[in-house]
């Protein structure tokens, strides 16, 4: 079974990206996404957020912090 017909399975693995995604440009190029400020990810809803993977990992992190789920990273990371 494939992403597109098990959501679970494709949350999960949005998630385990976010563990070791890195910024490809700007002021925190290199940085891990995980770990960009929150002012950062705001800039980008204001501004856009990039077409593709990168603005779907960014926007998800945004909702992460947004929403204080950060637990479930670390539960990730620790499970790794």
């Amino acid at each position: 079974m494939d992403m597109m017909n098990d959501p679970a399975k494709g949350n999960s693995d949005i998630l385990r990206e976010l563990l070791h995604y890195q910024m490809p440009f700007g002021k925190y190029k290199g940085h891990l996404i995980r770990t960009l400020p929150i002012s950062y990810l705001e800039w980008f809803v204001q501004k856009g957020f990039p077409a593709g993977k990168l603005g779907m990992l960014l926007q998800t992190m945004y909702e992460i912090r947004l929403n204080g789920l950060e637990y479930l990273l670390d539960g990730l990371r620790k499970g790794n």
